[in-house]
């Protein structure tokens, strides 16, 4: 099922970026542009979730979701 998720392989060819802040909030990027900005409990969320990846497919996959790119 995951290998139709990015069918184009978008994700791997133009991958996103995320940094944490001191003060949790998570920055995500892509191609050195800031693409959203995620704070309180839903930053919390996804931070954890970002440790909790096995692999950096199921992170940019994370990252797609968050910024609501990943029907694209």
């Amino acid at each position: 099922m995951t290998a139709d998720v990015d069918k184009r392989g978008r994700l791997e060819s133009d991958p996103f970026d995320a940094r944490v802040t001191a003060s949790g909030t998570v920055l995500i990027s892509r191609g050195g542009r800031l693409v959203t900005t995620v704070r309180g409990k839903a930053a919390e969320r996804l931070a954890a979730a970002l440790d909790r990846a096995t692999d950096d497919r199921a992170t940019q996959l994370l990252l797609a979701k968050a910024t609501g790119h990943y029907k694209h």
